[in-house]
């Protein structure tokens, strides 16, 4: 009988564990179940060197109340700014572009989906048919990132201003 509960228990908390994770996916993976399943993107542009990005993830993203709320309502990438791998959006390549400075670079995605303003974290949203909605930039914390993504995810941006809607937010944290 205890052993069962223990299973029973650990069980619990593995479900409980993963349902906490946000299901990240490729910036090409997620544009192509979007066009079979109509759904917003989440970019979170990034960079390995980035300490506040990597807080982000230990942090906010780990967030059960974030990482549901992204997995539900967008298709979550997580994408390097400094990848060297080659992107074929809407009918453009894009690659990394070195720095003619000769120090760093960037990618030609990450320069276009964050306007040129290179800032990690930074965090992207694109409605159903992948056109930029807004970027955010800079680390946020769950309690503050919760209202961006309702307002964001469920539309609210259409119809209502940001100062109205956030002025309303009823938080789903404890």
């Amino acid at each position: 009988m205890k052993k069962s509960l223990l299973v029973l228990s650990m069980m619990t908390i593995i479900a409980t564990a993963s349902a906490q994770e946000i299901k990240w996916m490729s910036f090409e993976d997620a544009v192509a179940a979007a066009k079979k399943n109509p759904k917003k993107i989440f970019i979170d542009v990034y960079t390995d060197w980035c300490g506040w990005c990597k807080r982000m993830d230990q942090t906010t993203f780990k967030n059960e109340v974030i990482a549901n709320y992204i997995n539900e309502k967008f298709y979550p990438v997580k994408f390097n700014a400094e990848s060297t791998d080659t992107i074929t959006f809407n009918g453009h390549v894009f690659t990394y572009q070195s720095n003619p400075n000769g120090r760093g670079g960037a990618h030609e995605l990450a320069i276009a989906i964050l306007q040129g303003k290179m800032s990690y974290p930074s965090y992207v949203m694109m409605d159903e048919q992948q056109r930029l909605i807004q970027k955010i930039p800079g680390y946020q914390e769950a309690k503050n990132f919760e209202p961006i993504l309702h307002f964001f995810g469920d539309d609210a941006f259409k119809t209502t201003p940001w100062e109205t809607f956030s002025a309303g937010f009823k938080s789903e944290m404890k």
